[in-house]
């Protein structure tokens, strides 16, 4: 098991009767907890602290658990994948056409991810007329990767609490757990904790959101499993059996590419716009991902509705497709840095740079730590500091805890 404190304050061992907002929030926590079913949420001393309402999260490690449904699932898809990669050499020169149709499909239900649930809906960084709500709606649901609501509260979450355990793909869990492990494990306490903090009732007041949340798993079956596999069989003479082994293999093409950016982003490349978090400029995955490699830029200004200040301008298809909506009217209100505001930050962090030799990651923009000497009272796994904790944010990097008597 781990304790983890969960706020920057300073342990205290005086009392202080709780007040029944207090009670009624531990208690909301507490339900959320115990519906997930794996984990316990505790409050050291029970009930409160005096004026620093110190939370500490008490996690059983014996029932970390893995999700049989999604691992099974996402194995036999790359079992799939790899069964059509081999045949795939065949396949095209057989059929030359299949790869072209596999790239252009992947291109054009792209734009339902990066200029679209990303930018349009997570973000707000613009606006669009119903048409154009639609076409993007349609084109996220042929990607596989949930519903639109899901999918822009997570991605809000993992804005607000980014690298954090409250982060449903958290990097500072190691690269395998951010790209797809996160996938196949239960939630961690927090991202449902800390989620039910983010408010994302205007999502559901679009009514395209809202109806795609309400069909998605028919839409999904329609668009990601059936039309994809359909198009080859009747238009390019390609066998069904083929046609639904090219579809699937697609489909996991595009969540590596998507996954890529929680992943890679997030661990390699540099920081010009912000040092002091874990997203990167990363062109590889800028090439795999849509542009959506450069996401140090992005986290900086996430209302931005650019994929980057620069880019790889020759090859930026969401760029491109935002601008051609606004065009023709059906994209608006679109919301950019300014030159100036950009420029700050860079500077700001190339001072920093100088400052500081060792640009790594700044644990006191999230102070995540185990407490040390707490004892076991009452018998009830719950645990109190035996003497009086102080902490310097500055040691926390080497787990540096004094312990005054």
């Amino acid at each position: 098991m781990c304790l983890k404190k969960v706020n920057n304050n300073v342990l205290s061992n005086d009392y202080q009767i709780p007040t029944k907002k207090e009670l009624d929030q531990e208690a909301k926590e507490y339900k959320v907890s115990r519906k997930n079913g794996w984990f316990a949420v505790r409050f050291f001393p029970p009930r409160t602290l005096s004026g620093d309402r110190t939370r500490l999260l008490y996690v059983d490690e014996s029932q970390y658990g893995l999700v049989p449904f999604n691992i099974a699932f996402y194995v036999i898809l790359h079992i799939i994948y790899a069964y059509h990669m081999y045949r795939l050499p065949e396949l095209i020169r057989k059929k030359p056409g299949v790869w072209i149709y596999g790239y252009f499909l992947g291109m054009v239900t792209n734009l339902g991810v990066s200029p679209g649930v990303h930018r349009l809906w997570s973000h707000k960084c613009y606006s669009a007329k119903l048409p154009l709500r639609i076409f993007i709606s349609i084109m996220f649901t042929a990607t596989g990767q949930n519903d639109l609501y899901t999918w822009s509260r997570d991605h809000r979450l993992h804005h607000k609490f980014t690298e954090t355990d409250a982060d449903p793909h958290n990097s500072r869990r190691g690269a395998f757990f951010a790209h797809m492990g996160w996938l196949l494990t239960k939630k961690h306490p927090d991202v449902l904790i800390k989620g039910s903090t983010i408010d994302s009732s205007d999502l559901l007041k679009d009514p395209v959101v809202y109806w795609n949340k309400k069909l998605y798993i028919w839409k999904y079956l329609l668009l990601r499993a059936l039309v994809p596999a359909l198009i080859p069989y009747y238009f390019m003479g390609v066998g069904l059996g083929e046609a639904f082994l090219g579809c699937f293999s697609q489909y996991l093409t595009t969540l590596h590419s998507t996954w890529l950016v929680n992943s890679a982003a997030h661990i390699f490349g540099d920081r010009p716009y912000n040092n002091k978090i874990q997203p990167r400029e990363n062109y590889a995955v800028a090439f795999f991902g849509f542009n959506e490699g450069f996401h140090n830029f992005h986290h900086q200004f996430p209302w931005d509705w650019r994929i980057a200040e620069y880019g790889v301008q020759l090859y930026d298809p969401g760029k491109w497709f935002i601008s051609t909506m606004r065009y023709v009217g059906l994209a608006y209100n679109l919301k950019e840095a300014s030159p100036k505001l950009i420029q700050e930050m860079k500077e700001k962090v190339a001072a920093q740079e100088r400052k500081y030799l060792d640009s790594g990651f700044y644990v006191h923009d999230h102070p995540y730590y185990t407490p040390l000497n707490f004892t076991d009272v009452e018998g009830d796994d719950v645990y109190m500091p035996s003497k009086k904790v102080e902490t310097d944010l500055n040691d926390v990097n080497n787990n540096s805890i004094s312990v005054k008597s």
